[in-house]
């Protein structure tokens, strides 16, 4: 059972979020969790609305190739570059993780968004107790710190006030790989493979898990989401 967690969220107009709509991606989920959280969300792939919205979420699951395809007939992969080049926040989930890095050998070799310098590849071969595990990893995992790393690095981003271990909800095959490791904002572990399981690149965060799906744990990443966006405005 997840522990219940106390989040200050400040007062004040509600943030708007744009979630994209590319056909990939559990995106009522997300925008429930939005709502609860106290942002006004809308399911879109309207430019106007994305580019209007105090900040963008890019869901996803499934194929990296498909959603690239997706993301470049409707004609969103250049303004997706150009809002987070500008500071917009740019928040990736699961695959939106994925898709921000600059490509991914999944089914092929394919260009990402290349927001973030980094690759994405396949679990391969980990083991844990002499068996190797099985692909995709479904469930539960925890979330840790960085090593290496001066002060808390969840400070300021959406993971402050989270307990260090605690538990998210992961699906997936492949994971990101940074080139530098200073954009790593939680890793994880799957047996004897640690991996980037959320990462912070300027006004970019993105998580490789699900935090629409992960209890009241996942829920203070949208409530703290919340109240980084009402500061932004000037609300507080």
């Amino acid at each position: 059972m997840q522990d219940h967690i106390a989040v200050n969220v400040p007062t004040g107009p509600e943030p708007c979020v744009a979630i994209v709509d590319y056909g990939l991606g559990n995106l009522f989920s997300v925008k429930q969790a939005c709502m609860t959280a106290g942002m006004a969300a809308r399911i879109t792939s309207d430019k106007g609305d994305i580019a209007a919205a105090d900040a963008v979420i890019l869901p996803g699951v499934g194929a990296f190739g498909d959603a690239m395809a997706a993301l470049q007939q409707l004609d969103l992969v250049n303004m997706l570059r150009d809002l987070a080049g500008a500071g917009k926040p740019l928040i990736g989930i699961c695959l939106g993780l994925q898709l921000i890095m600059e490509y991914s050998t999944e089914f092929g070799d394919h260009r990402g968004l290349g927001i973030v310098p980094g690759h994405v590849t396949k679990f391969a071969g980990s083991r844990e107790a002499n068996r190797v595990l099985k692909v995709p990893q479904v469930g539960w995992n925890h979330i840790y710190r960085p090593g290496g790393t001066v002060g808390d690095p969840w400070e300021g981003t959406p993971l402050v006030g989270l307990e260090e271990g605690c538990c998210m909800y992961f699906v997936h095959s492949f994971y990101a790989v940074p080139d530098a490791s200073a954009v790593l904002l939680s890793v994880s572990r799957y047996g004897d493979t640690e991996f980037c399981s959320s990462l912070r690149y300027g006004s970019v965060f993105a998580f490789q898990y699900h935090p629409e799906r992960s209890g009241e744990h996942g829920l203070q990443v949208y409530r703290n989401l919340s109240s980084m966006l009402k500061r932004d405005k000037g609300s507080v």
